[in-house]
């Protein structure tokens, strides 16, 4: 009796010893980046260093998504796990825009990260709701330094509209400098307040959102209710991400200097596909439309003795996977009531081999963005249906033409009514 305990006690005490701790969790998300805007994916005039390192040091996605074409509706997504739509979160908030957004009181990522332990802060944009009960510090983050709306000039800090939005928790802040870089002063600060115990943080950099700043053009004309909010060129698009790149350098750095590469998940992405200035070679158009360009994102992610380095995958994936990835890693059961993404932790480890997944996507008008055609989309395996309003069905062999030249829907009429069937499904179960 007293060796099967003793033998017992030794089993779990060599258990303990070799279970891996709670894992840190670092979320980045950029702003319009282009899918081909990385050195990683190509990019023949962006120097990107340190983001190419986390590739090699990591896995690289060939074939991830946000959940939508534009900024807040991705953003709902990652933040409730779940499609948007379920929620009616189908096109951007405007500026200084009330009474809509995330729910108040609802369960997000953060809320459930909260509950098993983690400290959770958010350095950078929010775009899910103006109301006291639908900010940050209301949803589940214990921290936030940031802009509550779309976009804010670099370096005044206000809106579109002239309205200052610069935030530490509940409270209008002013800071000097340009924003990049006091996103990542914040987050840098973050992660030296809560190393000793399970932190998440979601770095959310504003950049590469218009209005197109550099950090050296402090002197800019740049004005609220201006065509000059809008007013760039690719030369200042690329100091933009050169400049997000070097503070996400800062961040990994640190990371690895306090001896918490093998303990901490580091994730990279884009709200949706590039803007003006991008290049999302080799998709089809930009940002707003649900063509890959529009859709389709780099996607990084490392995790330094855990993820092998240098691997490459095929996986299909979506923004709102890792919201379920991050719970799965905290020890939170899968619960299909909240989540709609699959746990990629398999894939990033190479425990699995890449699985097929069906994905829709849907835009249409909504309260203040009345001018929104309506769209629909779903990927399944290899093939993608697109329907515009007004517009002939399109269908499309993403593995043979990633660019969408050649639609096949004349070809194959059994698959499109096949692949009508299933996003109009999916629409009777994510509601109107």
């Amino acid at each position: 009796m007293l060796k099967t305990f003793l033998l017992s006690l030794s089993l779990l005490t060599v258990t303990l010893a070799t279970a891996k701790p709670t894992p840190n969790i670092i979320f980045i998300l950029a702003d319009d980046l282009g899918y081909g805007d990385l050195g990683c994916y190509g990019a023949p005039d962006i120097a990107t260093p340190n983001l190419d390192k986390l590739a090699s040091e990591g896995i690289r996605f060939t074939d991830a998504y946000a959940n939508g074409a534009i900024c807040s509706p991705t953003r709902m997504a990652f933040l409730t796990g779940r499609y948007q739509q379920r929620v009616g979160m189908e096109n951007a908030l405007t500026y200084q825009e009330m009474g809509r957004g995330i729910p108040p009181g609802g369960t997000t990522v953060a809320t459930r990260l909260k509950e098993s332990g983690y400290t959770n802060g958010l350095s950078g944009k929010w775009h899910l709701g103006y109301d006291d009960n639908r900010q940050p510090t209301a949803q589940g983050f214990d921290h936030f330094f940031g802009l509550l709306g779309g976009n804010h000039h670099y370096f005044q800090h206000m809106d579109r509209i002239g309205v200052h939005d610069l935030w530490r928790d509940t409270e209008s802040v002013k800071r000097e400098g340009y924003s990049t870089d006091l996103v990542t002063e914040d987050a840098l600060a973050f992660i030296e307040e809560n190393k000793e115990n399970p932190f998440f943080l979601y770095l959310s950099h504003p950049a590469p959102h218009f209005p197109w700043q550099g950090p050296d053009d402090e002197g800019k004309l740049v004005e609220p209710k201006k065509k000059s909010w809008q007013t760039g060129d690719r030369e200042t698009y690329i100091a933009m991400v050169e400049r997000m790149d070097q503070g996400i350098g800062e961040v990994i750095d640190l990371i690895d200097k306090q001896g918490l590469g093998e303990n901490t998940l580091i994730v990279f992405t884009s709200d949706n596909g590039g803007h003006t200035y991008s290049r999302n070679t080799p998709m089809r158009d930009y940002k707003g439309t649900l063509y890959e360009g529009g859709i389709r994102v780099p996607c990084i992610a490392r995790w330094t003795g855990t993820i092998p380095a240098g691997k490459t995958t095929r996986q299909v994936a979506i923004t709102m996977d890792w919201s379920a990835t991050f719970a799965r890693l905290a020890g939170i059961p899968a619960d299909p009531s909240v989540e709609d993404g699959i746990d990629l932790t398999p894939i990033l480890t190479g425990e699995k081999a890449p699985i097929e997944r069906t994905l829709f996507w849907r835009s249409r008008p909504g309260p203040k963005r009345k001018n929104v055609e309506v769209r629909r989309a779903v990927r399944d395996g290899a093939w993608k249906l697109l329907e515009i309003e007004g517009q002939p069905i399109q269908l499309y062999n993403l593995e043979l033409d990633i660019a969408e030249t050649t639609n096949e829907a004349e070809n194959h009429p059994d698959l499109v009514k096949t692949l009508q069937s299933k996003i109009t499904a999916w629409e009777k179960e994510v509601g109107p």
